[in-house]
């Protein structure tokens, strides 16, 4: 752990100097880059620095110690080993935390899809009551959820809702949300007061920008129709909605959010390269196999990670075995205990996994 310390010291010291270099001082490209790394960098170096002064003060208490005859001094040297000894440990936590390789697509804003699955007209309620979740969840972290295209359930709720996310570390911790979401109710639609087992998904994928992810145009069918947006406005007035179309994969995209077509048109493509990016990124998983990924944070969308329960007041996620009976807060968007139990499970698993040697 040490040498990889001082690697990283060292990568940290010629950052330092590369971010006053007049191209980088040029390039705001450039320059961000630079700034992200040397701030993360900072944390580890700083942690760094005082676990060598630890490491000395042991090393020359314990040369003292060797040393000294008086019994009284050498209590005292005794003691201050034992806290040497206890914030060296605290350190080495800490140290190995922030050498956990972290996904550098964390700080991104992210895109969330929902959708209603098993369960019919129950399933697209269900899939509203999520959004719903999520939109209170957004609230409480400052965050900006901006719906880009939606499709109504004919009872409530919709068969479709994509939006996007921006604000601090969004994708970070919306990662952990893809998957199949159960629910266990009796159903607004049901006569007979059965309870009934629907099912809705969810994605949250990395918003990414052009240098990420480069689109060939010409591959991109492109289609114009009236906005169908809800109280009437811009409808069947404008061309303003947006369809895209990339033929190779045949994934489609709409955007009827803005009265622009121009805008409508860019928030589809930003759509677009997310999804395009995630089939990558699962042909890349494949290759890496599966002894190399964490449950916790593969997000697979096949997955069933969480079930409510609405009769018992219960939710539970699946991936941890976490519990909680306290469904009507989780409906209104107190998911972060479940987020942070997941982040803390799956930088468990990179650790034990070999993330961070000794």
């Amino acid at each position: 752990m040490l040498d990889k310390l001082q690697a990283i010291k060292e990568r940290f010291e010629e950052v330092a100097q590369l971010i006053v270099q007049p191209d980088a001082m040029s390039d705001m490209s450039k320059y961000t880059k630079l700034s992200k790394e040397y701030k993360d960098l900072e944390k580890i170096v700083v942690k760094y620095d005082e676990y060598k002064l630890i490491m000395e003060n042991q090393a020359n208490t314990k040369q003292m110690l060797a040393a000294e005859k008086d019994p009284e001094f050498r209590e005292m040297a005794k003691l201050e080993l034992d806290e040497l000894a206890d914030s060296r440990e605290r350190l080495e936590s800490e140290i190995k935390q922030l050498l956990i390789p972290k996904d550098p697509n964390d700080s991104k804003d992210c895109i969330l899809e929902i959708r209603g699955g098993t369960g019919g007209d129950e399933a697209a309620i269900f899939a509203g009551d999520l959004f719903r979740m999520y939109q209170r969840f957004c609230e409480k972290q400052g965050w900006k959820l901006t719906v880009l295209d939606l499709t109504f359930g004919s009872s409530g709720g919709y068969k479709e809702i994509i939006s996007t996310v921006s604000g601090a570390d969004v994708y970070g911790q919306l990662k952990y949300e893809s998957g199949v979401h159960r629910v266990q109710r009796v159903p607004a639609t049901e006569t007979q007061g059965r309870v009934h087992t629907s099912a809705a998904s969810v994605a949250v994928l990395p918003e990414m920008d052009e240098v990420e992810v480069t689109l060939n145009m010409n591959e991109i069918r492109k289609d114009t129709y009236c906005s169908s947006g809800p109280g009437g406005q811009s409808v069947n007035t404008t061309y303003s909605a947006v369809r895209l179309t990339h033929e190779p994969t045949g994934i489609v995209v709409t955007c009827q959010d803005e009265k622009s077509q121009i805008k409508n048109f860019e928030k589809a493509l930003k759509v677009l390269r997310s999804r395009i990016y995630e089939i990558e990124l699962e042909k890349h998983n494949a290759e890496v196999g599966a002894q190399r990924r964490s449950m916790v944070g593969s997000g697979d969308r096949s997955d069933k990670i969480r079930t409510y329960n609405y009769s018992q007041s219960r939710v539970t996620d699946h991936r941890i075995g976490m519990t909680v009976y306290n469904l009507p807060d989780v409906m209104e968007g107190d998911i972060g205990g479940f987020i942070e139990a997941l982040r803390i499970a799956e930088n468990a698993a990179k650790l034990k996994d070999g993330g961070v040697e000794d």
